[in-house]
């Protein structure tokens, strides 16, 4: 299992101490929407991606370890309804991310590195979506990516739903970034990922189904994104994100309504965050509720602060992260050369 920092993790422990009784669930939860999955198998859920041709599934998938494996869950009942093996394929190493494309094919990103740069190479795997739901072996095809700029972790990976353009989101302490891909894979040689822009500590990510914004979580915070020239635009909008720990995963409901966020760990909850109308890309930052503020909430009850449940003391404590992570950074282990 790929782990918080170690400083992230004791500050989390600190948070968790601060928040009050309840608070590590959102407190706008619709548990019509929101779903727990049953599947002792599924211990490590690290992406989500809602189907386009079967109404309320969702694909998942487990971290490392697991094996070529991907998941189709039902959240009406939380059961698992169909488990694809991918044939064709090399040994998956560190499986973070599914999307789905406009052609009809689940992107699966085995891209993550917990060593930060240690390969200088990683794969996407992609196969057409069954169209029956039922355990099956599908052929999948193998694409090799590098990025332009050497070696990363990453745990996010994107398809735009318009263009079908592939993207992956780095994540690093210092300064992640948003990268794009060729405009067609090549299953012939390397695929290069160039960088486009910054971006803060990313877990996942996703589009919304028209393709016109982009959503990203991270442990601590998830912001909405318009999204413009192919390029996410200003500083995000705030969602009120649920408090999960070890945050791993978002995705867009299928019709759009709600963020579907979700988190490693046995009979993990993913739970449905609404989201208000999308802001243009010109919208000023400040201006009116924030995607995902309750439906009953007035503008005057949206806190210019990062949401999710957090007190103003937890949030004097995720500040000081900065501080744990520049010691973890003197005693990070490095790969033997």
């Amino acid at each position: 299992m790929r782990l918080l920092p170690v400083s992230s993790a004791l500050f989390t422990a600190a948070v968790l101490a601060l928040l009050p009784a309840g608070a590590a669930v959102a407190a706008q939860e619709p548990g019509a929407a929101s779903f727990t999955m049953t599947d002792p198998r599924i211990k490590e859920s690290s992406g989500l991606a809602a189907s386009r041709i079967h109404p309320g599934v969702y694909w998942t998938h487990n971290d490392s370890d697991d094996g070529p494996y991907v998941y189709a869950v039902d959240s009406a009942t939380g059961r698992t309804v169909a488990r694809v093996t991918l044939t064709g394929i090399g040994r998956p190493r560190d499986v973070e991310a599914v999307s789905l494309g406009p052609d009809g094919q689940v992107y699966l990103g085995d891209i993550g590195d917990n060593l930060d740069g240690s390969w200088d190479h990683v794969w996407i795997y992609r196969f057409p979506e069954p169209k029956e739901l039922a355990d099956v072996s599908v052929k999948a095809t193998q694409f090799t990516v590098r990025y332009a700029d050497g070696p990363r972790n990453a745990e996010a990976l994107m398809v735009h739903p318009v263009t079908g353009r592939v993207y992956i989101a780095s994540k690093s302490e210092d300064k992640g970034g948003l990268y794009e891909g060729p405009a067609q894979l090549s299953a012939g040689g390397p695929n290069v990922f160039r960088r486009v822009a910054d971006l803060p500590w990313v877990t996942d990510g996703a589009f919304s189904p028209d393709g016109g914004q982009l959503a990203l979580r991270g442990y601590f915070f998830a912001k909405t994104y318009p999204w413009k020239d192919g390029r996410p635009q200003g500083g995000g909008e705030r969602v009120d994100a649920p408090w999960q720990g070890q945050a791993e995963s978002v995705t867009y409901a299928a019709d759009g309504s709600a963020l579907m966020f979700g988190a490693e760990g046995g009979s993990s909850r993913v739970v449905a965050v609404p989201v208000g109308p999308a802001p243009s890309a010109s919208a000023s930052p400040g201006g009116g509720p924030g995607p995902g503020s309750a439906p009953d909430a007035s503008p005057s009850a949206q806190s210019p602060q990062p949401q999710g449940g957090f007190t103003k003391g937890a949030l004097v404590l995720v500040a000081a992260l900065a501080i744990g992570f520049a010691g973890k950074r003197l005693l990070r282990r490095r790969p033997a050369k």
